[in-house]
């Protein structure tokens, strides 16, 4: 029995790969697990007496409260036409330089995925209404795929995100566990404020580095990136499409980072903002807002019935011990903490090739970030690692989601293989990005610390 925390968890991976609903495969294995224990007289059900406690916390969770009001947030932008309108803009002011096509599609992934926050919603979006103007122009199928992508994940990394707001709850908690079990009796806590602006400069660098990647190939092999032949797009229409979502990201993210409102309370300016913007355009129409109020009710209900499936997860996990399982394999791990990072991240790596961000950050964090960060890793830096790791793993061939989903909108002249393969510049350069914050980790640590101490 000292192995049924490891056997518990065997048993949730293979019910998900069988394709099983994510919430009930968790709370049901978990019930299960119990229920075995119980008879078998190895289990105390005094464990599952914590669970109401849990779940009161889970509604009364003011950070989790912005998670319904980001998501308002992007269904508005996307439904309204508002990130539509900015992509033709971005693209027939850039398209026609050489290469220009693809440094739009960064810029307006980036703006895209400080709106949303979902991969899903961004790759697909991107995909409708960018990759047959780049396919038309002459783009190679490649580069065009590889680029929206790769653009496309950096929903996980760029701030406000909803995977940051969900990773940024669940790392604070487990800080907070972190320092209990080293007898801090009164633990410093962070912030989703935190993890917001420890991932800034690594998600900057990253769109830095994919535009760069794009002049290089403009440069040496323009055939691959040709210039458009695109109508001028006026001044001030430019400015019309761009500058409203730009305002509004500036001030939802501004708002956390200085400290003027909360998550929660900039989610709500941002989504009002959203809804705002829609009216004063005229492109949301009835329909259209309770389609998007719809989707978000279906994007939260699922949020919060696998956190709900994930507390009992870990609840009966812990009370089969395996949390000291656990600590006790990361200490006789070769090369202490390094080699038990190493393994954690790797694992995440693999588990993003089946599992959506939700399930990692409320299954797997939990699990190995208290000991991690009792291990003398700072929580920031682990959560930004996290995000980074977590959007390469959804970027991999052959089960990266991204590449689902674009392969889902492409058209059928776009071959698969094509899609793997323009993805593979755009991995190595998050891979390096991984390197870069291992080597320097002040590049996630350095703003909190200006902002906060």
């Amino acid at each position: 029995m000292e192995y049924a925390a490891l056997y518990m968890f065997l048993a949730v991976f293979v019910l998900l790969l069988l394709g099983y609903p994510v919430a009930l495969t968790l709370a049901g294995t978990s019930l299960i697990a119990a229920l075995l224990g119980v008879v078998a007289g190895h289990f105390d059900l005094i464990f599952l007496n914590a669970l109401p406690n849990r779940l009161f916390g889970i509604m009364t969770n003011q950070t989790l409260m912005a998670v319904p009001l980001f998501v308002l947030m992007g269904v508005i932008l996307e439904r309204s036409k508002i990130a539509e309108d900015l992509l033709d803009a971005m693209t027939r002011a850039f398209g026609r330089a050489p290469g220009g096509l693809g440094l739009a599609v960064c810029m307006v992934g980036m703006l895209m995925a400080a709106s949303t926050g979902i991969v899903g919603a961004t790759v697909v979006t991107m995909g409708l209404m960018s990759l047959p103007t780049m396919l038309r122009a002459g783009y190679s199928p490649q580069l065009a795929t590889g680029t929206i992508c790769a653009t496309g994940t950096l929903g996980q990394i760029i701030p406000p995100s909803i995977a940051l707001v969900l990773l940024g709850d669940v790392i604070a908690s487990a800080y907070q566990q972190s320092q209990l079990s080293l007898g801090i009796f009164n633990p410093r806590s962070i912030s989703v404020g935190d993890l917001f602006a420890g991932a800034i400069i690594p998600g900057l660098i990253l769109v830095l580095l994919y535009s760069v990647l794009m002049f290089l190939i403009a440069i040496t092999r323009p055939a691959l990136a040709p210039a458009a032949n695109l109508p001028k797009v006026p001044l001030h229409q430019l400015l019309k499409s761009a500058l409203p979502p730009l305002v509004l990201i500036i001030l939802v993210l501004g708002s956390i980072l200085f400290g003027a409102a909360t998550p929660t309370e900039a989610a709500g300016i941002g989504a009002m903002g959203a809804c705002l913007m829609a009216m004063a355009r005229k492109t949301l129409n009835r329909q259209g807002l309770a389609e998007g109020l719809s989707s978000t009710v279906e994007t939260t209900s699922m949020v919060f019935f696998i956190l709900i499936g994930a507390s009992l997860f870990s609840l009966v996990f812990r009370g089969y011990g395996g949390d000291e399982m656990v600590a006790s394999l990361f200490e006789q791990m070769p090369g202490g903490v390094a080699g038990a990072l190493a393994i954690v991240m790797l694992t995440i790596f693999l588990l993003g090739f089946i599992l959506d961000f939700i399930e990692i950050t409320f299954v797997v964090v939990p699990i190995v970030g208290p000991i991690l960060m009792a291990m003398g890793v700072d929580p920031v830096w682990l959560g930004v690692m996290i995000a980074v790791n977590l959007q390469t793993s959804f970027l991999t061939p052959p089960f990266g989601f991204s590449l689902f989903y674009l392969r889902g909108v492409a058209p059928d002249s776009v071959a698969t293989r094509d899609i793997y393969m323009g993805v593979i510049p755009f991995i190595l350069i998050q891979l390096g990005m991984l390197g870069l914050l291992v080597w320097q980790p002040r590049l996630a640590t350095w703003l909190p610390e200006q902002l906060y101490q």
